[in-house]
């Protein structure tokens, strides 16, 4: 496996990791911004974490050790790459077509490509046009080479990899090349491009908007839970000095139940889970009082999930069966109020309905 495709890797991997710890936050502030989520904006999003980690990996990675390596020197001449590429065709016997392939003609053209989809991604994500690309790409660029330079601000004696002004150039015409590239996506997945309906007017009900809504509560519980376990594990381990507990049990268990906590208190305060008020929806109606129809929306969903999952074996086994109800009811109900809405006789609405109106989609052009 070549080094660059391990570097590749890494960025995926780190890209997904990132992505999984982001997902509820991300749901929760699009549908404050702009109203929904689109699988095209998930899409671009996801992208640009995997590129954010793609530019540490293959500008900072890998490190050398400390004993094996050779200090690098720099470049301050602006424009000496035009002497290489100069050296590259006279290499090629004079045929320009011919250079492209010299290494450092390569070193150059990459050192472009790198960062057209920072460009792309200032002007799709964050509505920004090619001034501010490129001023992004050269500031990203200067802290890229000083890190290399400052042997990662200091942790390294002297510079690993050469400094140089030529890389700044070519990193900064990437960026400006990707905005102009941004122009090809449609207007409606560009951030302040085309007209929306307002983030607070309602929209409409759907199944997949319901999944969304389980898929937060899954992932969220699931990232709450580790975090807490982590910083439980750390505490355990280093304040306490508790080393004998190696096998995690029980800050295992200290994160499952915080967890529990939490989405048990979000859903009998407000009648809905983190998932729902992620996505904007809640229920309404039905026969039963207030607080027992909360306490069959927690346990109808994500609370009899994680309820089950704490059984003994081979018991545990059910909430793999609870889940697939949970979906089945989902699909096979209107508006795909699900399991919680069947016992309670409720019915899922969008949470805005109440303050814009129903029939009162405004447009408006967004920023995000």
């Amino acid at each position: 496996m070549t080094d660059q495709l391990v570097l590749a890797l890494i960025a995926i991997g780190a890209g997904m990791v990132a992505g999984v710890v982001l997902f509820v936050p991300f749901v929760a502030i699009s549908y404050r911004r702009r109203g929904t989520v689109t699988i095209g904006r998930f899409a671009l999003w996801a992208l640009a974490l995997v590129y954010a980690w793609a530019i540490w990996a293959f500008t900072l990675l890998p490190l050398p050790d400390p004993v094996d390596m050779v200090c690098a020197g720099w470049n301050l001449d602006p424009f000496a790459m035009l002497g290489e590429v100069r050296d590259a065709i006279g290499r090629a016997g004079g045929r320009p077509a011919r250079a492209l392939v010299d290494p450092a003609v390569l070193q150059i053209v990459l050192n472009v490509f790198l960062f057209v989809p920072l460009g792309f991604f200032v002007r799709v994500l964050g509505g920004r046009g090619i001034v501010v690309a490129g001023a992004i790409g050269l500031a990203l660029s200067v802290l890229v080479e000083t890190t290399q330079l400052t042997g990662v601000w200091g942790l390294y004696p002297c510079a690993y990899r050469v400094f140089d002004v030529d890389d700044m150039l070519t990193n900064t015409v990437g960026a400006l090349v990707g905005s102009l590239v941004a122009f090809v996506v449609p207007r409606h997945l560009r951030a302040g491009g085309g007209t929306t309906p307002r983030p607070s007017a309602p929209r409409p009900v759907t199944k997949p908007r319901r999944l969304l809504a389980m898929a937060v509560d899954g992932i969220g519980f699931t990232v709450f839970a580790l975090a807490v376990t982590l910083v439980a594990r750390v505490w355990q381990f280093f304040v306490i000095g508790d080393t004998a507990a190696e096998d995690g049990q029980v800050t295992v268990a200290v994160g499952g139940v915080a967890a529990f906590v939490v989405w048990a208190l979000v859903a009998l305060t407000t009648g809905r889970t983190v998932g729902d008020l992620a996505v904007r929806l809640r229920y309404v109606g039905g026969p039963l009082s207030e607080p027992v129809a909360r306490v069959l929306r927690f346990v109808g969903g994500i609370g009899g999930f994680v309820l089950l999952t704490s059984l003994p074996e081979p018991w545990a086994a059910l909430a793999v069966v609870w889940a697939v109800v949970l979906v089945g009811a989902t699909l096979a109900t209107d508006s795909g109020r699900g399991l919680a809405g069947l016992v309670t006789g409720r019915h899922v609405v969008d949470d805005r309905e109440g303050a814009s109106g129903l029939g009162t989609v405004s447009s408006h052009r967004v920023d995000a």
